[in-house]
């Protein structure tokens, strides 16, 4: 914990996932809530297969989903939030045409059914 996980649909070209995700990592890790970077996992993934919307045009998506032990206040969820969202807006392409959407979403994990070890 936490969990960060990145989708976002695959015709936004020259995404550079890796210098994105390092970054993401870094900005969550700097919150005075996360205890311990070692804790800090994050993953990407394109989705080839999705729609936006009824209507016709280039549409584009990325979506962050912030899994977080229950218990942050609303204000702590609400800064990293808007600190995973600002990561987000510069580093996602935004072609000529398209409109793309930015949402980040912070989920609580269930704490007494939520299994950590190290190995």
């Amino acid at each position: 914990m936490p969990h960060l996980f990145i989708d976002y649909s695959d015709n936004l070209a020259g995404l550079p996932e890796q210098q994105m995700l390092t970054e993401l990592v870094a900005t969550v890790c700097e919150h005075p809530s996360i205890l311990d970077e070692l804790d800090v996992k994050a993953r990407i993934a394109p989705a080839k297969q999705y729609v936006i919307g009824t209507g016709s045009g280039l549409r584009g998506f990325i979506h962050a989903d912030l899994r977080l032990m229950a218990g942050r206040t609303p204000e702590v969820k609400k800064e990293l939030s808007d600190r995973v969202a600002e990561v987000l807006r510069r580093f996602t392409p935004h072609p000529e045409g398209m409109l793309v959407q930015v949402s980040v979403e912070i989920t609580d994990m269930d704490r007494p059914s939520y299994h950590k070890g190290r190995l």
